[in-house]
């Protein structure tokens, strides 16, 4: 049998494991191998919810053990740390994860695909690598509501302001702030050492462009930054950073923006692995891939979702959206199951259905855009919110079917009428 490796378990990969091991695997035409660094998956638009206390990654995170078994695909666990491409094999971490407990393990592929997924781009922005925290992943965002809990309650305690400064106005700035501000208040409710979120902490959005979510209509932007101003939050667009210190943000103009915990939600790029492949690459390391998805320079490989670059004839270039993974994964799902002589290979177009951004519990705002008119209709308030929680819904019905999902979802209902809405450890 050929063996398809498939290299990240996000959203895209993940997605194309479960497909292709529900075909060719199942029906022993194909080894679908899944490697990932994490023992688990977590649907990366959902980070912000970590971060704020709102979501437990423990409860939510899907083992890739133990769906590996449910749709015949196997996964092994370990970091990428080189691609040989003339011997068509990938060099993974030993088993303990670190050099020094064992030998390097080495997987050989038929198809290779890529779906790496984005880190953060600081933009060589002096500091912000060093003193900025991001949502990269779970640890990440686990490691920011530590500090944020931390400092919540450190400001009860002393009266001494909280200072949160997030970079970049997009989806991941504007949901955290908003998920800030309800965890906030969450944790005064709780009576945390007589913390007054109005007072005590001080959230500031900093976004270099004129408008917040500038991939939205002007007055769905402009809805975004009234919600958050409404909840006490600072919004300061048409603000470049310059420099980020220990304490503060500075501007391009010389101001200077208190920052106890700064985190960094400006934009992203490829992982360093991806300039390492030998591929042709665009100025974010995003590996170039031609309409069948497969690198410009290498047949064998194929890449997908935030790692991947595709520009589409009408479109232009896809951009790094868990829906344009979700699309691709599927387009690669047809194509690799499909046997030499099929006929001519299809070339993936994406279809932009419209974005949603959370802005708290009760309310977000987005464009949805018909999938045969293309016609864009805006939406905000409740409906939006129904809407943005049905994205996520969409996801697990891909990965399990709708009964497994309308089960899991009344197990999730019940926990949040038991469980705390902020997590206080």
């Amino acid at each position: 049998m050929e063996t398809i490796v498939i290299v990240g378990g996000g959203a895209g990969g993940l997605e194309l494991a479960t497909r292709l091991g529900d075909t060719l695997g199942a029906a022993k035409r194909a080894r679908i191998l899944l490697v990932d660094r994490s023992p688990g998956h977590f649907w990366k638009p959902l980070l912000h919810t970590v971060a704020s206390g709102k979501c437990d990654p423990q409860v939510t995170e899907l083992a890739f053990t133990a769906h590996a078994l449910d749709h015949d695909f196997d996964f092994i666990q370990g970091e990428v740390l080189c691609v040989d491409r003339a011997h068509q094999t990938i060099t993974l971490t030993p088993r303990g994860g670190r050099h020094d407990d064992g030998v390097c393990r080495t997987i050989g592929y038929d198809k290779l695909v890529l779906a790496l997924g984005a880190v953060t781009n600081f933009y060589n922005v002096p500091g912000a690598a060093r003193h900025a925290l991001t949502l990269d992943s779970v640890a990440d965002a686990e490691a920011f509501r530590r500090r944020f809990v931390d400092g919540c309650i450190n400001a009860g305690e002393r009266k001494e302001q909280l200072n949160v400064v997030i970079v970049g106005g997009g989806a991941t700035g504007v949901e955290l702030a908003a998920e800030l501000s309800n965890s906030a208040r969450a944790l005064a409710d709780y009576r945390v050492h007589a913390l007054d979120p109005e007072r005590d902490i001080r959230i500031t959005v900093i976004e270099r462009g004129d408008h917040l979510l500038p991939h939205l209509h002007p007055l769905q932007s402009q809805r975004a930054a009234n919600h958050l101003r409404s909840l006490g939050i600072a919004v300061r667009t048409a603000t470049a950073v310059a420099h980020v210190t220990d304490n503060a943000v500075i501007d391009a103009a010389g101001a200077a923006h208190r920052a106890d915990l700064t985190l960094w939600a400006a934009g992203v790029e490829a992982p360093e692995l991806c300039a390492t492949l030998g591929l042709t690459l665009n100025h974010i390391r995003q590996i170039v891939v031609d309409s069948s998805l497969r690198a410009a320079c290498d047949s064998r490989i194929y890449a997908l979702g935030d790692c991947a670059s595709y520009v589409c004839p009408v479109k232009g270039a896809a951009p790094p959206r868990a829906q344009v993974a979700h699309q691709q994964a599927m387009f690669l799902a047809e194509l690799l199951s499909r046997r030499d002589g099929d006929g001519p290979r299809p070339g993936f177009r994406y279809h932009d259905y419209g974005s949603l951004v959370s802005l708290g519990p009760q309310s977000a705002v987005g464009v949805l855009t018909g999938a045969i008119t293309g016609r864009s209709i805006r939406v905000g308030g409740a409906t939006a919110s129904l809407l943005y929680e049905l994205m996520y819904q969409k996801h697990l019905l891909q990965l399990h079917g709708a009964l497994r999902v309308a089960a899991q979802t009344l197990v999730d209902w019940l926990r949040a009428k038991i469980l705390p809405p902020v997590r206080l450890h």
